[in-house]
């Protein structure tokens, strides 16, 4: 009955919002008219009836279909973080259509969803084989899967930067725009969402078996493995059909379910009966919000959905029970590395020769060319402060990560993924919409406000969830498509001042000067220099709070100042090069995968690979197209996933 009741009300209030938009561009009495038989010179009519209602029903649907889809996915991964986005789907087959449009446009002629499909298909395919070796396991499945999407997002927006002319349209479209002209999207989703409920039905009962262990359901005479990848089918399937007809649209996915589990859903059965209505009125909720907002251009509903979904999910996190596995935790029991006597001789050299190559080898109207005096005279006082910046950033990035990773004991915390650069630059873009100069002081205090309030946020919801590593994870996607929408709403805005903003939130080195990078290596010595008192809380916080406790070791106070030397490190990372969403994750878990398990190891390797990945794509990013350039932040997820991915797919 609660469900119900809760389903029932907030149908109410999307029916009135819709009511409310209906009648403002048709009155009552012409409504059934204009529904099945519009006047033909009558403009609102039109509008009725191609429009405003194919508009709804595709929301309806489009919200029902992601619904569907995450129910399948947590429960065929036991993972709550699961939905096409987290596993590469939606960023696929979002790649797939921008490659199409521009190198073979007649595969649309079969259709866009079978290339929305085989796009989806290929990166969820890959996500699965470098989590193979370790039996699909929701820890390295899902990490594998933000990687992949990172990567797939950051081809996308060179896509765009490259072919300005001819891909943005569409990519506007693909940010999930609900926008409809004509009824064929509509029927088309409805024919494939009632498919889709058929085919998830015929799977209640063999999933089912899944809440069980592998060894349990393999006794029961059924593949765990065989099982899982029934139930990625069809929710690959359902996740690239949306992206085909709507474009991307991010968190209903993830958040229905759980809405529907705290609802009283207990069972996957009924999960997958009421998450899909959740879903549906969720989408349809934020489309009605979105239609009323006071902006001179309407926002995709797929930048908005977050708004929604993500402050519903944190007030019903506490109430959740844990469904993740324990396999999150750190592997603290594997073969440890020591730093021999060569290696910082060897990470300085490498340092060197990165500043030296981003220094000297340049690109001009005359092509590669090695700088000379006079060039890097006049070019010096640009370059070497970018170059200082970006070393820097990274390695504070990779420390911030590691910080994070071991006092969480997951593997995928990390400042980006906890929502700490989000909230740091939304105390930036608040700035920003106060009429403040954007300066750097005052960047710099507006960061660190917004990213320690951000962490204070994560402490609580961690203290009231008793510290669950998922559920810790799931605070910081909340928080981080919150700071999504809001910057989306600020880009939406047409404030003419909004060019600088979407170049630092690209993540650039663009503006850096000599000041930036005296106080960016000083952050950094300072930050590795204070490195080695905190070693022992490092070692033994990931162990838990009982055995923190039964060694003598405050717990609470250890974490809070860890955590607060993460958050202000994220905070000046931030300012330096705006809200990158890569080094700070991929950095300590390259160091990890390469051997080095033990704290400082980690976090001293962890940085120097930080500042090469940062510093190279910086350089590359300067050169590759000149005389423009792409912003580090994209280029970033495109040197170092790779290099990532690999390392993930060596590791048994």
């Amino acid at each position: 009955m609660p469900a119900a009741f809760a389903a029932l009300l907030l149908a109410f209030v999307c029916a009135g919002l819709t009511a409310r938009g209906l009648h403002s561009l048709l009155p009552v009495e012409l409504w059934w008219s204009a529904l099945v038989a519009p006047d033909m010179t009558d403009v609102s009519q039109l509008l009725f009836h191609h429009s405003a209602i194919p508009r709804i029903a595709v929301s309806i649907l489009a919200g029902a279909a992601l619904g569907l889809a995450g129910t399948i996915l947590q429960q065929a991964l036991r993972n709550p973080l699961a939905e096409p986005a987290t596993i590469g789907t939606a960023a696929g087959a979002h790649l797939a259509l921008g490659i199409a449009s521009l190198t073979a446009p007649f595969l649309f002629g079969f259709g866009r969803e079978l290339v929305a499909i085989g796009g989806a298909v290929l990166a969820t395919a890959a996500v699965i084989a470098l989590s193979w070796r370790r039996h699909l396991s929701p820890v390295s499945l899902v990490l594998a899967g933000l990687v992949v999407s990172l990567v797939c997002g950051s081809a996308s927006a060179l896509l765009v930067i490259f072919n300005r002319d001819y891909m943005t349209e569409l990519f506007i479209w693909q940010t999930g725009s609900l926008v409809q002209n004509g009824t064929v999207v509509a029927g088309g989703l409805a024919v494939r969402l009632a498919v889709g409920f058929a085919l998830a039905a015929l799977l209640i009962r063999p999933m089912r078996l899944l809440e069980l262990d592998d060894d349990n359901t393999r006794s029961l005479g059924f593949s765990p493995v065989t099982l899982r990848l029934a139930g990625l089918g069809v929710a690959v399937w359902l996740g690239a059909i949306v992206v085909a007809a709507v474009g991307v649209i991010g968190f209903i996915g993830l958040s229905a379910p759980h809405i529907a589990r705290m609802l009283g859903a207990r069972t996957f059965s009924q999960r997958l009966a009421l998450a899909p209505v959740t879903g549906a009125l969720l989408l349809w909720l934020t489309d009605q919000v979105v239609q009323i907002l006071p902006l001179p251009e309407e926002v995709p509903a797929g930048t908005v959905t977050a708004l929604v979904g993500a402050p519903i999910v944190l007030f019903l996190l506490p109430r959740m029970r844990t469904v993740m596995s324990g396999q999150s935790a750190l592997d603290l029991n594997s073969a440890r590395h020591a730093i021999r006597w060569w290696m910082p001789h060897a990470a300085v050299l490498s340092i060197a020769a990165t500043i030296v190559l981003s220094l000297f080898l340049a690109r001009g109207t005359g092509g590669w060319h090695w700088a000379s005096e006079g060039e890097l005279a006049t070019f010096m006082p640009l370059r070497l402060p970018r170059v200082l910046v970006a070393l820097s950033a990274g390695a504070i990035l990779a420390v911030s990560g590691t910080l994070l990773q071991r006092t969480t004991g997951n593997p995928m915390a990390s400042p980006e993924v906890l929502g700490i650069s989000s909230g740091a630059s939304v105390g930036v873009i608040l700035l920003f919409l106060a009429g403040i100069d954007l300066t750097r002081a005052g960047m710099m205090v507006a960061a660190t406000v917004g990213a320690l309030l951000t962490l204070s946020v994560v402490m609580v919801m961690a203290e009231r969830i008793r510290t669950v590593p998922d559920h810790i994870l799931l605070v910081g996607v909340s928080l981080t498509a919150l700071g999504t929408g809001l910057a989306a709403l600020v880009l939406a805005s047409g404030d003419p001042r909004i060019d600088f903003l979407l170049a630092w939130l690209s993540g650039s080195t663009y503006r850096a000067s000599a000041l930036d990078a005296a106080t960016a290596v000083a952050l950094t010595c300072i930050l590795l220099c204070l490195s080695p008192l905190m070693a022992r809380w490092l070692e033994i916080l990931p162990l838990g709070v009982p055995a923190s406790q039964s060694l003598g070791l405050p717990f609470k106070t250890a974490r809070l100042s860890i955590w607060l030397a993460a958050g202000v490190a994220a905070a000046a990372a931030t300012i330096l090069v705006g809200p990158l969403s890569f080094v700070g994750l991929i950095a300590p878990r390259a160091a990890d995968y390469l051997g080095y398990h033990r704290p400082l190891p980690q976090l001293f390797v962890g940085a120097f690979v930080g500042a090469i990945v940062m510093a190279v794509s910086d350089w590359i990013g300067r050169t590759i197209i000149f005389p423009w350039q792409v912003p580090v932040g994209l280029l970033v997820a495109l040197i170092g996933g790779p290099f990532f991915l690999w390392q993930l797919s060596r590791r048994t």
